[in-house]
């Protein structure tokens, strides 16, 4: 659901009697969303929880088939901007990261407990990042003396870790252990395939599965499982994009937090439909 911005534009384009079941772990984006579409009245419906329990929601939520579902991975814009939330290296806050804050796991935690060999797994696994072992090493170290519990600190770790060539590359030096973390404590990842093949299981014939994913692994799960789903004589999916979608220069100097958007669309095949 993220702060309901492609919500309410589908609000606004659908056809009268359309309704939207938006779900999202962050209280605060429900929240939000609560205030800022509350105009469309029972035409929005809002729910705390994950996606991968998207059939669980629409099932109390009386729904047994949808025609469309848009997946939105990754962070939102005010989650980033919120310092007090630990997602962004560019502003120093606790070490968090939680989607849910009612959960009790944050990236501190994480830092502060988990073996070295296990961080750098992480940090290189998740972040792709090439110094994962040498970061991991530098966190256990500064973790001895006294426990890591900002953002800034761990900035500071990483600079510390790194080449200095390394620290004025294209990309902020911390960008992909940041990406790691988030990633760990919310366990994003695990969640996709399955949501997928449930967000399939749900839509009537003809509707289509949209999903934005913002790094290369989010989009590799995305392309693999369309991909499979589209196989075979009882393929479930026809792929609506052979190639993700990307955004525009003139949208990317807009919002620059788009530039590593992708977009996968699949499209629900008549074939094993659910009765």
């Amino acid at each position: 659901m993220g702060y309901g911005g492609h919500a309410e534009l589908l609000l606004q384009s659908s056809p009268p009697g359309t309704k939207v079941i938006g779900l999202d772990r962050d209280s605060e984006a429900i929240e939000f969303c609560r205030q800022r579409l509350h105009r469309f009245g029972d035409h929005i419906v809002l729910r705390q929880g994950n996606f991968r329990d998207l059939k669980q929601h629409l099932t109390e939520a009386g729904i047994s088939t949808v025609g469309g579902v848009l997946f939105d991975f990754g962070v939102s814009s005010p989650q980033l901007n919120n310092a007090a939330r630990g997602f962004s290296f560019q502003h120093n806050g606790p070490l968090d990261m939680r989607m849910n804050q009612s959960m009790g796991y944050t990236a501190a935690d994480l830092v502060n407990t988990r073996p070295e060999h296990e961080l750098a797994d992480i940090i290189y696994q998740y972040g792709e990042e090439r110094y994962a072992r040498r970061i991991a090493r530098a966190i256990v170290q500064e973790r001895q003396r006294c426990r890591v519990e900002t953002t800034g600190t761990l900035v500071s770790i990483i600079a510390r870790s790194v080449p200095a060539s390394y620290r004025h590359g294209r990309i902020h030096s911390a960008t992909r252990t940041f990406q790691a973390l988030r990633i760990a404590v919310n366990q994003e990842l695990e969640s996709i395939e399955v949501s997928l093949q449930d967000a399939t299981e749900v839509l009537s014939v003809g509707g289509r599965i949209c999903a934005i994913s913002f790094h290369s692994l989010e989009d590799r799960i995305v392309k693999h499982a369309f991909r499979s789903l589209a196989q075979g004589p009882h393929a479930m999916l026809s792929l609506c994009t052979k190639k993700p979608i990307v955004p525009s220069r003139e949208e990317c100097e807009v919002n620059p937090r788009s530039r590593s958007a992708k977009l996968r669309v699949a499209e629900r095949q008549p074939k094993w439909e659910l009765s």
